[in-house]
């Protein structure tokens, strides 16, 4: 296993004379206010739960959006603040971005055009002429913070997503000795999909200018090179997997990415995460009951509806979850992107789902789904992992997620069953996991029964083989694996 103090031993080897920068939209933490004091919390993000413990141990500079209430109340003259609070490892640097520039970069040009486009979960994209000019403004934005802090030193620039498509490119055209790599952690969809973007080749020319462009599966690194294929006059290497275009040479490859096991396996036996697990069965009577969970992002990807709909399937089928082995499913969600239409529809959706299903199924007090519609600590969402006799991650099309390795890091008791959708990253990894289509109701169905009444010893096998994946390859190898093939590359 490779372990924090390894990561920072390499990169003191590899990278000693050049400045670690990571750059994304999402910050690590955020500052608001409450009341007369100022409080530091962490976000609901996958990709920030990812990168903080990298992040600490190589220190450098985080580039991301300022959007808590206090943000810009707690930074120095550079825009910049130590943080995580409780050691200040590494520095936060914010980006101000206008409402104006906020509704167009992020809710327009990359969450109705460019999300929707690439998980292709017949959503269709909205491709708006201000949002893109807007969105690249605002990459020039992120790319000036970036170009304050090196100046003309050599920096190593890790940039997140899709977000930021057009940093790198901005970044080597005033300093060419920057390296720059970058992450891509949503799906990259198949070339015909991807071609009805009216901007593909600005977009495909931006990412070229990474030294490294990494995805989460080899799936979509060859949709990546098919689409640059099609769309620009380039040479690719199959064997080398790099693409040469406008005199630079990308090399593309596949990490996927991963969660702090060692932490979350020792966050999730401290006394408080014990504590919250008692005060969660009281709170809601749980006593014997057979405990699901889902945790997402309120998000139409996620398949949402679905798995609510295959509780009720369940419920028909196997009347015995209402009486002798009685069920109570909770869906986690923190909603998201409420300007955009499409979410807001799905909220009601959801809202109405649960009353229906709730309605029809339940008796005396019990009702089979409890909704938790809020942002939860991380104390809270690793008691419900403790607690969960099954987890449910049915995303319609996802990148990687790193919810179902949470899971899996949590269960220090070799129990639990993960229920995974065959459309994610972590389905080519977590083989043990129940592997199901979230697009059927009935085979979700199904395989939450197949969970409930698997027994103890196959529970226990499958879940030690799948700790056992996440914990050799733990978010520090990630990182390890990246900044050892730019060492190569440089």
């Amino acid at each position: 296993m490779f372990k924090q103090v390894d990561l920072q031993r390499l990169v003191k080897e590899k990278l000693a004379d050049y400045l670690f920068i990571v750059v994304s939209n999402r910050q690590p933490y955020i500052h608001v206010y409450a009341g007369d004091k100022i409080e530091c919390s962490v976000p609901a993000s996958g990709l920030t739960t990812a990168l903080d413990p990298v992040m600490q141990a190589c220190g450098g500079i985080w580039v991301a959006h300022g959007n808590g209430s206090a943000d810009r109340a707690v930074v120095d003259s550079r825009n910049m603040v130590p943080v995580p609070p409780s050691s200040g490892s590494y520095k936060l640097k914010r980006v101000w971005l206008t409402e104006e520039e906020v509704d167009r970069y992020y809710m327009g040009f990359s969450n109705e055009a460019m999300w929707p486009l690439c998980h292709i979960v017949f959503q269709r994209p909205k491709f708006d002429d201000d949002d893109w000019y807007t969105y690249k403004n605002v990459n020039r934005l992120f790319a000036d913070a970036v170009l304050e802090e090196i100046g003309h030193r050599k920096a190593f620039v890790f940039i997140q997503d899709y977000h930021l498509m057009l940093v790198s490119r901005l970044i080597k055209a005033r300093n060419p000795r920057a390296i720059t790599a970058q992450f891509w952690h949503i799906p990259w969809p198949n070339r015909e999909a991807f071609r009805v973007c009216p901007w593909q080749n600005e977009i495909l020319y931006g990412l070229l200018g990474n030294d490294l462009l990494g995805f989460h599966i080899a799936y979509h690194r060859h949709n990546f090179l098919e689409t640059v294929d099609r769309a620009l006059e380039c040479r690719i290497d199959n064997e080398k997997f790099s693409v040469t275009h406008a005199n630079h040479t990308t090399y593309v490859r596949p990490f996927p990415i991963s969660v702090d096991f060692e932490s979350i396996n020792e966050r999730s036996q401290a006394a408080e995460v014990a504590r919250e697990m008692s005060a969660i069965k009281n709170r809601y009577g749980i006593t014997d009951e057979i405990i699901g969970i889902g945790l997402d992002r309120i998000d139409y990807t996620k398949g949402i509806p679905e798995r609510l709909m295959a509780i009720d399937q369940l419920l028909i089928k196997y009347p015995k979850y209402k009486f002798r082995d009685r069920l109570v499913f909770f869906q986690l969600g923190e909603p998201s992107r409420m300007k955009i239409r499409k979410y807001e529809e799905l909220n009601v959706e959801i809202d109405r789902l649960i009353a229906d299903i709730n309605s029809r199924h339940q008796i005396d007090r019990w009702q089979p789904i409890i909704y938790i519609k809020e942002h939860k600590s991380p104390v809270t969402l690793l008691a419900f992992n403790r607690l969960a006799h099954f987890c449910i991650v049915s995303s319609l099309h996802d990148g990687m997620n790193l919810v179902a390795k949470e899971f899996v890091s949590s269960r220090t008791d070799g129990d639990g069953v993960l229920i995974l959708s065959r459309f994610t990253g972590a389905a080519r990894e977590l083989e043990e996991a129940l592997l199901v289509n979230p697009f059927s109701v009935q085979d979700i169905a199904e395989m939450i029964a197949a969970a409930i009444e698997m027994p103890q010893e196959q529970r226990h096998d499958r879940m030690i083989k799948l700790r056992d994946r996440v914990h050799k390859y733990n978010v520090y190898r990630w990182a390890a694996d990246i900044i050892s093939a730019m060492v190569d590359i440089k």
